[in-house]
């Protein structure tokens, strides 16, 4: 939720203050720890969000073998010391942890405040009563969190407080957590109809007269409307619900080109003063899945292309800064991705936010297990406590993003051959999704459902949109056995039969292509860390596979050329038997091992017409475009200098795309996007170091160790590149290249200046770009907690 800004924040309301700074840190598990006293003056100093398991070291004996990247696991402890004033000694105080992997403990001032087990969700502790008020008046926050207990992941899934915290102070009488909830019911083009709910706790020590007062804004901050709510008494310690259906006229829709938001200001008022409030974007949107064809948003009929995402980004491990996620959007954007499945559970708020701005459509995901577990301390242990809380917490979290159009109960449940379990557990999770938020469908991924029987048991029609991981012939033809169901792909491999089956088919409404980008961990062997499946590497480029699926879903005109050395790996229908480690077999450069003429399989892809392939000049004829959607080949024999390849439609050129031969390495290039860099823990650049000839093409097969240095105002925040083999340390200042790349992330340390980066190796000419520091737009301040 947004917090009005201070400027016009009503007196003693609400503030909320981020406690992300000046925490001590200890990867261990000292006795006391929880207590005021304890002494930690030899603990580390660090700020979160921090994962400290991707420091390393990498270790095939790591007890979280490949699941987990062969990353480190363990218990270690936080500790925050904190002052407050005297004013707020009558006031109450919470905490908000946008989420701790794993198992956390949290204390304050020595006393025990809660456990919870899932690392993925967010959770609140009122402190109030246990604090101490006043100068020179210390509190202490510990928090413990333990991932010992491995396996407990199928992929990586971090260590410590890898997401944000916050310290919320409200008067007595305040909105309850996530207590707003805004929708639109009805939307048209004149007017669109806007229902504000909202739930009011009274912690003081007397009845109170409340109403709810809502001014709506447009996208511009402009006024559209003002109203308040009938008067209700609330008793000492209870809460009550109150709701107020308001109208904008002209509408300017949510949609995937165009992510305008509103905001609705919420206040809780009482004779005439102001006791809490906090304003809501929220998006003006209509969506629906239709069984017959598929998803419609704002009355038009899309598919959905989607991409499955974990939580990690690699070098950053769990706790990811923003503009790593934006480089990470804009980039799968480009290759026609607009949705998203947060694969396999809730992500950080910040994501869901970035989605909003951005348009694009979530699938927002709960479990990965239920009762029946994949791993021996996954979260099937704590499933029958918790499922239902944690639920609950995360839709009325999450309820408000006008991005999210689906909630997933879980992906490939192991429980659901065990079916009148299965359907107990199915219909308790969906009757908690519809409570906390009724304006959205409920799906999950079905895990090979022909086996477990889903289609015939009735679990598959507890669900409002039916999912299910691969074998596409199976959902069409349960689709086919009742036409009603509404149904969509929750994970596919990225192949062209795939596409076929979502182009050819008006009621698949989508499909999530597993996955969107490399991850850490589910490696089935040492010294493989990362699992390959991924459009994009582990550093945001572009794999040839992910530019053949833009040639079956951007819009926009495109062309990309790769030579393919061998077959592709042959992919199976089954979940389990994806090829997360896929053999390389297409190469996106014209410089061969082997440099003497011979023949090249040369594979284009294009979204245009028309290709015609040009070799040092020379045509080799042209291929209109394969209506089965398979790529354009040509058998090319091998001459050194350039491979062209030529779009068009119509006559008209619409894209090219040139392959060079490259000579020996002659210096490293350094290369970045990011035209100004925000001092903020969110805001990173990406400096790309190219190894290149004299002529400025990228070496494919130079793997030299590259160096870096920073001047000015700024830091190294992590070193990395494509390699899924490499066990080299993220948290360093060098980093040898992999097929002529490699990366560097830079934060910037003060307001303002330049940042100079230099990239060296041995016998190269060493590379230098200056970053100024800014305030740019991708360095978005984060939207403060309700």
């Amino acid at each position: 939720m947004l917090l009005l800004p201070a400027a016009v924040t009503a007196a003693n309301t609400r503030a909320i203050e981020s406690f992300d700074f000046n925490w001590r840190f200890l990867k261990g598990d000292p006795s006391g720890a929880e207590r005021r006293q304890f002494d930690d003056h030899a603990w580390r100093d660090l700020n979160v969000p921090d994962d400290w398991s991707i420091a390393g070291p990498f270790a095939k004996s790591n007890p979280a073998g490949g699941a987990g990247g062969f990353l480190p696991s363990g218990v270690a402890w936080h500790r925050k010391d904190f002052t407050l004033p005297e004013s707020d000694a009558d006031r109450r105080v919470s905490v908000l942890f946008d989420g701790v992997m794993a198992n956390s403990d949290v204390w304050i001032n020595g006393v025990h405040l809660g456990h919870r087990p899932y690392g993925y969700v967010s959770f609140y502790y009122e402190l109030t009563g246990h604090l101490r008020f006043g100068a020179g008046q210390t509190n202490v926050l510990a928090v413990r969190a333990d991932t010992s207990a491995q396996p407990a992941s199928r992929w990586y899934a971090g260590a410590g407080i890898d997401r944000h915290v916050h310290l919320i102070v409200t008067g007595p009488v305040h909105f309850t957590p996530w207590g707003v909830f805004v929708s639109t019911p009805r939307v048209g083009d004149s007017r669109a109809a806007v229902r504000v709910q909202g739930e009011v706790t009274n912690q003081s020590d007397a009845p109170r007269e409340i109403s709810l007062r809502i001014v709506l804004r447009d996208p511009a901050g402009r006024i559209l409307a003002t109203t308040e709510t009938q008067t209700q008494r609330i008793a000492p310690s209870q809460s009550a619900q109150f709701t107020q259906n308001l109208t904008g006229p002209d509408p300017e829709r949510w949609d995937l080109d165009t992510p305008v938001l509103y905001h609705a200001l919420a206040q809780v008022r009482s004779g005439g003063a102001i006791l809490d409030e906090y304003s809501v974007p929220f998006g003006i949107r209509e969506f629906h899945f239709d069984a017959a064809t598929g998803f419609w948003l704002n009355g038009r009929n899309i598919k959905i292309k989607g991409v499955c995402l974990h939580a990690c980004a690699s070098a950053f491990g769990a706790a990811v800064p923003l503009s790593v996620w934006e480089q990470r959007l804009k980039t799968l954007r480009a290759l026609g991705v607009n949705a998203i499945r947060t694969a396999h559970n809730p992500p950080a708020p910040e994501f869901l936010d970035l989605c909003d701005r951005m348009g694009f459509l979530v699938m927002d995901e709960m479990f990965d297990c239920w009762t029946v577990g994949k791993n021996p301390y996954d979260y099937h242990l704590y499933f029958g406590k918790w499922s239902k809380t944690d639920t609950r917490d995360t839709v009325r979290r999450d309820r408000n993003h006008p991005s999210i159009i689906l909630y997933s109960a879980g992906n490939e449940i192991h429980d659901t051959p065990h079916a009148e379990l299965a359907k107990g557990i199915l219909a308790g999770l969906i009757q908690v999704f519809h409570e906390t938020d009724p304006t959205r469908p409920v799906t999950m991924a079905l895990f090979r459902p022909n086996a477990s029987h889903d289609y015939d048991d009735g679990l598959a029609d507890l669900l409002d949109v039916v999912g299910q991981n691969y074998r596409e012939n199976e959902i069409l033809a349960a689709h086919a056995q009742k036409p009603a169901r509404k149904i969509i792909g929750t994970e596919n491999h990225p192949d062209r039969r795939t596409w076929l089956a979502l182009r050819g088919n008006p009621p698949y409404a989508g499909q999530f292509l597993w996955s969107g980008v490399d991850y850490l961990g589910e490696s089935r062997h040492w010294p493989v860390i990362a699992a390959g499946s991924g459009l994009l590497d582990r550093t945001a480029e572009p794999k040839p596979i992910g530019y053949e699926q833009a040639s079956w879903w951007s819009d926009k005109p495109m062309v990309f050329v790769a030579r393919r050395i061998a077959s592709a790996q042959r992919v199976g229908e089954d979940p389990g038997f994806t090829p997360l480690e896929r053999r390389q077999v297409l190469f996106p450069d014209w410089t061969p091992k082997n440099s003497a003429p011979h023949v090249e399989n040369v594979e284009i892809y294009s979204n245009c017409k028309q290709v015609e392939l040009f070799l040092n000049g020379k045509s080799l004829g042209a291929q209109t475009i394969h209506a089965d959607a398979s790529p354009r080949v040509w058998q090319a024999t091998y001459a050194p200098g350039t491979l062209k390849a030529v779009a068009w439609n119509n006559g008209k050129i619409l894209a090219t795309d040139v392959l060079r031969t490259a000579g020996k390495p002659a210096k490293i290039v350094l290369k970045t996007n990011h035209k100004a860099l925000a001092d903020d823990w969110d805001d990173v650049a990406f400096v790309r170091a190219q190894v290149v000839d004299q002529h400025g093409v990228v070496v494919p097969r130079a793997d030299n160790l590259i160096s870096f240095e920073v001047s000015g105002p700024g830091a190294i925040a992590a070193v990395d590149s494509a390699d899924n083999s490499s066990h080299e340390p993220f948290q360093a200042r060098e980093r040898r290249a992999y097929e002529g790349k490699c990366v560097v992330f830079i934060k910037a340390s003060a307001p303002s200046g330049r940042i100079a980066v230099t990239a060296s190796t041995p016998g190269l000419k060493s590379g230098t770009i200056v970053i100024p520091i800014g305030n740019p737009a991708a360095a978005r301040s984060r939207p403060a907690k309700d």
